[in-house]
């Protein structure tokens, strides 16, 4: 929002510079985006009086003018301008003058003739507005010769541009910073003059009626004004629109249009004569419905947008635009003034929709104040009657239905001095907040506050608190150590295995990614879930960038695959992904927040086959001495392939998957490797991980290793052969790893041999050959007794 300097003036006194007033403003919490000086530039640029005017000689579009610049000094001009006569006084450019766009002017010659410097426009001394110029700048023959030109025309001119957030919407007036500005200084600021006299006998009442249909409008208000002469507005109206960014039209649209600046409130002038009906209806739009609106432009509304209507014809969209069908024009005699108050979100809705963004709609947008439309109301006819603009009518129409009233707050002075870390008292907290005219009284410690309906953006203490500290100075508020409860510093136990679990992984040889926890709908047919899956349960989102963006994810597979294929993709040839993320669950109650289990996923191709994959997650487990974590054959998971999958089972607990993903999956991912994928819940890990190491004391004595090959069924998996193994060896088994599965022509069809090299060791001493034989054969019968094994 741009507020002239000079505009601010009339409400407060301000005794500093435009700059050190921003620097001011922005301390005490208002966003400064730019000071724009005008002025300040233009040097050497007198008053000169044309004396003499002859053509050039040598070129007809030339003249030469002998000009009076004060001191009985002349000098000799020569132009191309045709505007000016002899006795005028104009704008002279002295030689070594500067002009507002930094040009600089020296003295030389034209066709051969002498030219002291040269005569200036509005433009070229930067104070011609947005309507174009055509010649020079004749000024008022009253005007002294010889003066600078900034003493004889106001070109100090200053203007703060402020961006004004969305829930100070008080802030978007002339009013509201001239509030914030008194605050800021320890001033005090004047309201406009308010008051008018009704001087027309006509009853609007009478004349005309309302009805608010849609609870979109909170208050509606109408004046009628009569006997209007439609004419140019004052210039110091005009000076002050032009200074706002405003292009003044007529006496009439001028004054809603400077309402709007100065209190903050949009207004609207209806022609009498295109009210046929007799009554103003405020309802919503049908569907389709066509209107052109005031710039010309035909919209189609929908039955979502609030409307202003003559009867059943639209002549306005509420809180928008007006119409072309009831503008102001040359002739009109009589106007409605409407000031009214209507849902911010649904002008904001219905102004994104028609692409139809105005003054209006940026105000009406952050939720006005509805007790604004009284004093604006009463604004718009004070200076009816002080341009002499017409005469307004008796009485007021006013629709109100849910008046809202100011609230009270109390707030213990002694939590603020220790919420801000400063110690201030309870006297300079009050001052503080009557300057904002936030009316405040002392009970005991307490601040009891009435806070005005301006200032919706005033709930809770903390509010309170940030507008002592705003207006006490925040430049003056100490830096403070935040204390906390802390026991002892350091990472949590979950931090640790976290930093544990990566370098794990980046040893392994793992990159970690991030991935983004929603995805689309599409991606379980993408993964092969089955429609009845619980995984298709999901958590949508209400406010999606899209489809492809719309739901969280149930599963990580999606994501990570996602990963591969945009290597894949790149022709990077050998990849090796880990993400840890988070999977979100919802819970049967849809109030209730769903379960957000982290995952620990690990992705790769290239050069890489199952067992490469359960190698890094072996690394895992035992990086977080999680023991006795079980590999089972995992057939039901439509995502992987049936015959390279295994569960991980800790302590029979779910802790995961790992395996080859399914070639379907990675054919719709468009990777032409084998991919191979494991899900961990690093829940379950983490809670069955144990950091703590136990020393254990190199053994005294010797070993025994015994060999052992059987053959079993090829559907017999070595995870319930080792079991067995553990189960039966008993104490003295120190290790049995697996060396090597043979199939071949000596074996059976459907038979396997797996071959086991054992360890035994005792505790307390050497084993003897019977103590070692005992055992073993007690696996070997196991092992034929469980799973029908047979010796090799």
């Amino acid at each position: 929002m741009k507020v002239p300097v000079n505009w601010l003036k009339d409400y407060v006194d301000i005794n500093v510079s435009p700059k050190d007033l921003a620097d001011a403003l922005t301390l005490s919490g208002s966003k400064v985006e730019e000071v724009i000086v005008t002025g300040d530039v233009v040097d050497n640029v007198v008053t000169g009086k044309i004396i003499k005017l002859e053509k050039h000689p040598e070129a007809e579009r030339l003249s030469i003018c002998q000009v009076d610049i004060g001191k009985d000094e002349t000098i000799q001009i020569v132009t191309a301008a045709t505007n000016m006569k002899e006795g005028d006084i104009v704008p002279t450019a002295l030689h070594g003058s500067t002009l507002a766009d930094g040009t600089k002017i020296k003295k030389g010659k034209l066709r051969g003739e002498v030219s002291n410097g040269m005569f200036c426009s509005e433009e070229e001394l930067g104070i011609a507005g947005d309507e174009p110029v055509h010649g020079l700048m004749i000024l008022p023959t009253e005007t002294p010769i010889g003066k600078d030109i900034k003493e004889v025309v106001n070109m100090q001119k200053a203007i703060i541009d402020f961006e004004i957030t969305s829930n100070r919407p008080d802030c978007l007036s002339i009013i509201g910073i001239a509030r914030e500005t008194a605050a800021t200084l320890g001033k005090t600021y004047r309201l406009p003059n308010l008051n008018y006299k009704e001087t027309c006998s006509d009853k609007i009442e009478g004349d005309i009626k309302v009805e608010v249909r849609d609870s979109l409008c909170r208050r509606y208000m109408a004046k009628g004004i009569k006997n209007i002469e439609i004419k140019p507005s004052p210039q110091w109206m005009q000076e002050r629109l032009i200074e706002a960014g405003v292009r003044p039209i007529n006496n009439i649209v001028d004054i809603t249009n400077f309402v709007m600046i100065e209190m903050g409130q949009p207004m609207h002038a209806f022609d009498r004569r295109e009210i046929s009906s007799n009554i103003i209806v405020v309802e919503r739009a049908y569907d389709g419905e066509k209107f052109t609106t005031l710039d010309g432009e035909e919209r189609i509304l929908d039955s979502s947008m609030l409307n202003i209507k003559d009867g059943d014809t639209t002549i306005g969209l509420a809180g928008i635009m007006g119409g072309l069908n009831s503008e102001v024009k040359e002739d009109t005699k009589e106007v409605i003034f409407e000031c009214a108050n209507f849902d911010g979100t649904n002008i904001r809705i219905s102004s994104k929709k028609l692409a139809l963004r105005t003054e209006a709609s940026g105000k009406f947008e952050k939720d006005l104040d509805p007790n604004l439309t009284e004093m604006a109301l009463a604004r718009a006819c004070a200076l009816v009657e002080e341009i002499g603009a017409g005469e307004i009518m008796e009485g007021t129409i006013d629709i109100y239905p849910e008046k809202i009233e100011s609230h009270i707050l109390k707030v213990d002075s002694s939590w603020i001095n220790k919420f801000l870390g400063i110690n201030i008292s309870k006297e300079d907290m009050k001052e503080y907040l009557e300057r904002l005219d936030l009316k405040t009284s002392i009970e005991n410690e307490d601040l009891v506050i009435t806070v005005p309906t301006f200032r919706s953006d005033i709930n809770i203490k903390e509010d309170v608190a940030e507008e002592i500290a705003r207006i006490y100075g925040y430049n003056k508020v100490p830096s403070t150590i935040p204390s906390t409860q802390t026991e002892k510093a350091g990472k949590s136990h979950k931090q640790i295995l976290s930093s544990k679990l990566v370098d794990t992984l980046i040893a392994s040889g793992l990159n970690q990614a991030i991935t983004y926890s929603f995805v689309s709908p599409k991606v379980f047919d993408k993964v092969l879930i089955k429609s009845d899956s619980a995984l298709r349960k999901v958590v949508a989102i209400k406010n999606p960038l899209g489809e492809d963006y719309s739901i969280m994810r149930t599963t990580t597979i999606p994501s990570i695959m996602e990963a591969l294929s945009r290597n894949y993709a790149r022709n990077n040839e050998i990849v090796r992904l880990f993400e840890i993320g988070k999977i979100y669950l919802p819970k049967e109650d849809p109030k209730e927040l769903p379960e957000e289990r982290n995952i620990l996923t690990i992705a790769m191709y290239g050069e890489a086959d199952y067992y490469d994959i359960k190698g890094i997650v072996e690394n895992v487990l035992v990086s977080l001495g999680i023991e006795n974590a079980k590999f089972q054959r995992e057939t039901n998971n439509d995502s992987y392939h049936p015959g390279k999958t295994a569960s991980i089972v800790i302590k029979k607990e779910q802790a995961g998957v790992v395996g080859e993903i399914h070639p379907e999956v990675a054919e719709n991912y468009e990777v032409e490797e084998s991919c191979y994928i494991a899900e961990i819940n690093l829940d379950v890990l983490f809670r069955y991980a144990k950091l703590d190491k136990k020393y254990i004391p190199l053994p005294k004595f010797p070993a025994v290793t015994r060999d052992l090959a059987v053959i079993v069924d090829e559907n017999i998996l070595v995870q319930d052969i080792e079991d067995i193994i553990k189960n039966q060896g008993g104490a003295i088994l120190e290790s049995a790893k697996l060396f090597d599965v043979y199939r071949g022509k000596q074996i059976p069809e459907g038979k396997k041999s797996i071959a086991y090299s054992f360890v035994y060791r005792g505790e307390n001493k050497t084993l003897t050959d019977n103590e070692v034989n005992k055992v073993h054969d007690r696996i070997l019968k196991a092992l034929e007794n469980k799973l029908g094994a047979e010796l090799r």
